[in-house]
């Protein structure tokens, strides 16, 4: 018999995926667990197995298509399903007798099945409307200010009502309908050097990537601020202690570690840059889920090292790199992306001297790190060449003061250059 294979859930907002590549073709026998295809999500590439044992029976989807949720993607023949053929060649015989039936109600069956489509779905909007009515004034505000239909929410609290969450959630869903209309239209009339241009169809990372930045720079009153650290001392640390560390802890001692800690102790300090705006509150977030932007083939992906501040020298060096490894072969899940706190972006792997990082929805923070340069400094009344590197804090200046922007670089600077402070917590 012939088994259905489907789109599997993907995530709370995720209702649809592209088949980016199919690794078996129709014939293929197949095992169970064996990857059949991937599926390319606004956030992550997943593997989609057999379910059983089997040949492929046919391909739905074609490399390329979008396909929904519970979609079917393809068919497996299973092993020993030729048992099962005669079954339904004794069906066939009965259908024809339904087939008459049909016939005569074609005038009729119209009428009823357009009448009661529409009451459900009054019914609905109207049940919908009145759990509104029945939350929150915080949540009822939320919907006026946003303009928010009633229709378009889906309540998930007690008896029905909605929540701030619902309220959002519908945002991002209207938002997500709405980004298509808002991608800039292909040229009407022919390039004058066509012939040597080359056109690509934007991945569904890429384009998610695009609208999150831009809704980044359109919802945010983003500002950047700069300092610059002596990577002296850390550095000379780093080389002293490497060997004997890889050793002990079978992980290599980068500079990420020294910096995710220092911004937990800057995060600590100034709660605010570890905070989002969320309707008309601030969320203020007790807990410190580190963000670290890694590229890849596919783009940028930022997946989060969860109670980093928890977390030993060792333990965040090894989960990075963990991390670092899965979102370069595409196996970051959607837990992985999601939930972040803060952000750090090291550009200066790519040579980058100073940028201005732009912010990761909805936190109002994010650190870039640049390239170590050797640069003539004054220490001690005295010209010498030190091992410098520029730091640029992005913030959303609707949460997070001028002041509080610049004592938070104070903070890293302070951490990195004296790496004891770290060790001591002081």
């Amino acid at each position: 018999m012939a088994v259905e294979i489907k789109v599997p859930a993907l995530g709370e907002s995720v209702t649809e995926a592209t088949v980016s590549k199919w690794m078996v073709k129709v014939g293929d026998g197949v095992a169970v667990d064996q990857p059949l295809c991937e599926l390319e999500t606004d956030k992550v590439t997943v593997e989609v197995p057999a379910t059983t044992a089997g040949t492929i029976a046919d391909i739905a989807v074609a490399e390329g298509a979008t396909v929904p949720v519970g979609g079917v993607l393809c068919h497996i023949e299973a092993v020993g399903g030729a048992a099962a053929a005669p079954k339904p060649a004794a069906v066939p015989a009965a259908p024809p007798p339904p087939k008459p039936a049909p016939a005569p109600v074609p005038t009729l069956a119209p009428t009823p099945a357009v009448a009661p489509a529409a009451a459900p779905a009054t019914a609905a909007a109207v049940a919908t409307a009145a759990n509104l009515a029945a939350s929150g004034p915080a949540v009822r505000k939320l919907v006026d200010e946003r303009g928010v239909s009633p229709a378009a929410i889906q309540p998930t609290g007690k008896d029905g009502r909605a929540t701030k969450a619902d309220v959002m959630a519908a945002l991002s869903s209207i938002s997500a309908q709405a980004a298509p209309v808002a991608k800039p239209a292909a040229p009407a009339g022919p390039r004058p050097r066509a012939d040597r241009e080359e056109r690509v169809r934007m991945t569904r990372l890429r384009r998610t990537i695009a609208n999150r930045l831009k809704e980044a720079q359109n919802t945010a009153a983003m500002l950047t601020t700069f300092n610059e650290v002596d990577m002296t001392n850390v550095m000379a640390l780093r080389d002293r202690l490497k060997d004997d560390f890889e050793k002990k802890h079978g992980a290599r001692l980068g500079f990420m570690s020294f910096f995710v800690k220092a911004c937990i102790a800057g995060l600590r300090e100034l709660p605010a840059v570890n905070a989002e705006i969320e309707g008309d509150e601030l969320v203020y977030k007790n807990y410190y889920d580190i963000g670290v932007a890694v590229g890849t083939p596919q783009g940028l992906v930022v997946p989060v090292l969860r109670d980093a501040d928890a977390r030993s020298f060792a333990e965040v060096e090894k989960g990075i790199a963990e991390l670092g490894h899965k979102a370069r072969d595409g196996k970051l899940s959607i837990a992985d992306l999601t939930g972040g706190t803060f952000t750090i972006s090291n550009g200066g792997v790519y040579g980058s001297l100073m940028s201005t990082p732009i912010l990761n929805p909805p936190q109002s923070g994010i650190l870039g790190m640049h390239k170590i340069q050797q640069r003539p400094m004054v220490v001690g009344g005295e010209v010498k060449a030190r091992a410098m590197m520029y730091l640029a804090l992005s913030y959303d200046h609707r949460i997070i003061d001028g002041r509080e922007a610049v004592l938070f670089l104070v903070r890293v600077k302070e951490c990195i250059e004296d790496p004891e402070r770290l060790l001591l917590g002081v």
